[in-house]
Parts: C-alpha cells; structure tokens; sequence
C-alpha cells in the first residue's frame, strides 16, 4: 500500500501543517518570496525536531479564496513546496460531487485531476481527498450520506480520505470515522480538531492532519508553538506503543 510506503505505518500517522504566509498580490500579501520560504522551512524545522510524521503545506493566509487562481500562485507554493521538502501527497477538497464552498460553488475534479497526474507522470504523488468538506453547505447532496460520498471517491480512485469538521480547528465526528472506515478500503484521515486532550478519539484513522491546536493559542492563523507539538508527539508516541 502506497501509503503504508510513505509512512511508514498505516494508523495514526501525524501530519503537521504549514500555514504559508499571504503571498504576493493577495489582499494581506505583505512579504517577500524569500521570506515567506524562510518562515515555512522555519516551520518545517520545529516539525521535524519534534518527530512529526509528514508535513502538509496549504496557502490559507490568502484569504478571501478565488477559483481564479493564476499560474503565479502555482509558481509561488512550488517555491515554498521544493524549498521545504518536495510533495509526495496533495489534498483535493473537491474530489467528487458538487457542494457550495465559501468561495462559492465547487464542482467535482476526480476526472480532470487524475488525468492531469497521468499526463505528467506523478502517479507517485498521492492524492488524499475530503469528503462532505469543511465550510460548505451540502444542501446539493443532502440525500448522500458520507458513506456513499466515501465509497464513490474510492470508485473514482483516491488514495485516502479525509474527515472534518464543520469548519477549520472543529472536532470532526468519531462516528463519521467509523463508519467511513468501514466502508471503504483506503485510508482515511481526520483533516481538523484533533488536540491533545481528545487524540485518544480518532487513533484508528489513518492519520490526522492537525494545523491550529499546534498555533499558540489554538488559533490557525497564530505563530507555531513548538512546545506543544513536542507535547503532543510525546503522547502520541506513547499511545502507540
């Protein structure tokens, strides 16, 4: 298993995330490249020193989101991508049906996105896909239930799954990971709310992207607090032995 590859292990991997600074032309865009670069591996570094096992990098300071994304934001998260590590994996929140984001609506990519992957030769690259995504109104699709959102992202070959809650840093629902867990035959992960005082919760998943609780103060958009990822880890590391 491709994941089992990566990770080394095949639950209750931790992927710690790297919230890049604004970038250049964006409404809080303030810094240079180079700064920005310099901040992430900073990052990067505090991950790495406290035994984190993968990283995920997303460019959520640029805020308000657009679907017209131009080749320079491209351009820009490579830079900071290839300085940090290079990817072996990417997030797709809108993999298959339809669901209505805050940045507006959002249609399936499986088909384009795989093809795309192929034509470029990045089989290698593993694509981990929300289901039921995060700040969105499912009013489209209220009469699929997560299960089924789950299985056809499966049908439509994703290589993991990711669970959330309602919105960034809220506790997803251990009863969705349960019962996506057992109706798929691919990883699945828990993409928000994972903390130090419930990570007892979603042991069984895949693995957990964990992004606020690791911010001073539990808030997103606030500096790494490197004590507390050492802490986390620490427990983490107990838990499964």
């Amino acid at each position: 298993m491709k994941f089992l590859e990566l990770f080394g292990r095949l639950k209750s991997v931790v992927i710690g995330m790297i919230h890049v600074k604004a970038l250049p032309g964006t409404p809080l865009g303030c810094m240079k490249m180079s700064q920005i670069i310099e901040e992430a591996c900073r990052e990067a570094s505090v991950y790495r020193d406290a035994g984190i096992d993968g990283l995920i990098i997303e460019n959520m300071h640029d805020i308000p989101y657009s679907f017209s994304v131009g080749p320079e934001v491209c351009a820009c998260m490579t830079a900071v991508c290839s300085a940090v590590r290079g990817l072996d994996f990417i997030r797709a929140e809108g993999f298959v049906f339809s669901h209505v984001a805050d940045e507006g609506l959002l249609n399936a990519c499986a088909g384009d996105l795989l093809r795309y992957r192929r034509q470029i030769g990045a089989e290698h690259v593993q694509i981990f896909t929300d289901i039921k995504k995060k700040h969105s109104s499912h009013a489209l699709t209220s009469d699929v239930s997560i299960e089924e959102t789950a299985r056809a992202a499966e049908f439509f070959l994703s290589d993991g799954l990711i669970v959330t809650g309602a919105a960034t840093g809220a506790e997803a629902d251990p009863k969705e990971l349960t019962e996506v867990s057992q109706s798929v035959r691919i990883p699945v992960l828990i993409g928000s709310g994972v903390t130090y005082d419930n990570v007892e919760r979603y042991l069984d998943a895949s693995g957990m992207i964990i992004g606020s609780h690791f911010k001073q103060g539990g808030h997103w958009a606030n500096t790494l607090d490197p004590e507390q990822v050492k802490r986390f880890m620490g427990k983490i590391h107990n838990l499964r032995k």
